[in-house]
């Protein structure tokens, strides 16, 4: 027998997920209309950035990005395009390909970024209290880490 939801529990459920698809969009929006780049390209320029030598093999990319290998395949291919990044080979793995950040990329991930933050700043955290932000913070990783654990199996 499925267990619905009461009213309050709908109400939250939808308000999330408007917060969420509204935020997502509206960040998706300020960031293509003042840098032309989509959130994807923005985080995997922030997950090569944050490595010493500035690049990861492409399996591992797809899964700190929570992309579909197929699917970051198709995202690098347009960003070696604008030249943000670039393919290289993995010397111990013929199959194996790494993403690694461009200087073109790098700099336009350091003009771009104060803005994004003064995005997220502006539609999120500044509309919670910090205590409300840490809550949505910890209740998110407690959704997070579940839905990683259910993946495993």
């Amino acid at each position: 027998m499925t267990q619905w939801l009461s009213e309050e529990e709908q109400r939250s459920w939808r308000a999330w997920l408007a917060a969420s698809l509204l935020l997502h969009d509206r960040l998706t929006r300020e960031m293509q209309s003042q840098h032309g780049l989509t959130m994807a390209d923005y985080e995997i320029l922030v997950r090569l950035s944050e490595i010493p030598d500035r690049q990861m093999r492409m399996s591992d990319l797809a899964e700190v990005t929570l992309s579909s290998r197929s699917r970051l395949s198709h995202q690098i291919d347009r960003m070696e395009k604008a030249g943000l990044v670039e393919r290289r080979s993995c010397a111990d793995d013929r199959r194996g390909a790494f993403a690694a950040l461009t200087e073109v990329g790098y700099r336009t991930l350091v003009d771009s970024a104060p803005d994004h933050v003064r995005s997220v700043r502006a539609h999120l955290v500044d509309q919670l209290t910090p205590a409300q932000f840490a809550s949505l913070g910890s209740a998110c990783q407690l959704v997070a880490e579940h839905l990683a654990a259910a993946n495993e199996v």
